[in-house]
């Protein structure tokens, strides 16, 4: 199916199958459900950030990784990047309507896992008593 397609998809025949080895769904997918992007799109989810304001919210997250992250997300358009001609400059960091999309189901899973840790932590020290310890 081509991007211009005016075929109506339904959930038995959609365009994009991040199963697919090729599918480009793939590559948004880890942006954001790796550790950076899934942190830094809960912490845009409140507000809009300034670069460093964004990386202290971000504990322990570097200057490099947080470029790299806000780019990919930038380019999946999921944040929006306002520059504005200051003196400083200042560059703020948004979600734009899709990010929040996206970030409102992150955070219902971060809060889940939050929620749940005291079994996560059981089955962990459970796991780690059979086998041995680590």
């Amino acid at each position: 199916m081509t991007a211009d397609s005016t075929q109506e998809l339904t959930g038995d025949d959609l365009a994009f199958n991040v199963f697919a080895r090729a599918c480009p769904s793939r590559g948004t997918l880890e942006h954001v459900t790796g550790k950076w992007g899934s942190l830094t799109l809960g912490a845009l989810y409140d507000a809009s950030f300034r670069f460093n304001e964004l990386r202290r919210r971000v504990d322990g997250v570097s200057e490099k990784m947080l470029s790299q992250t806000l780019q990919a997300l930038e380019r999946d358009g999921l944040v929006h990047r306002e520059a504005q001609l200051t003196n400083p400059p200042r560059v703020d960091y948004e979600l734009t309507p899709l990010g929040r999309a996206v970030a409102e189901r992150l955070l219902g899973l971060i809060h889940l896992v939050e929620s749940r840790m005291p079994e996560v932590l059981a089955a962990r020290e459970s796991y780690d008593e059979t086998r041995g310890g680590r």
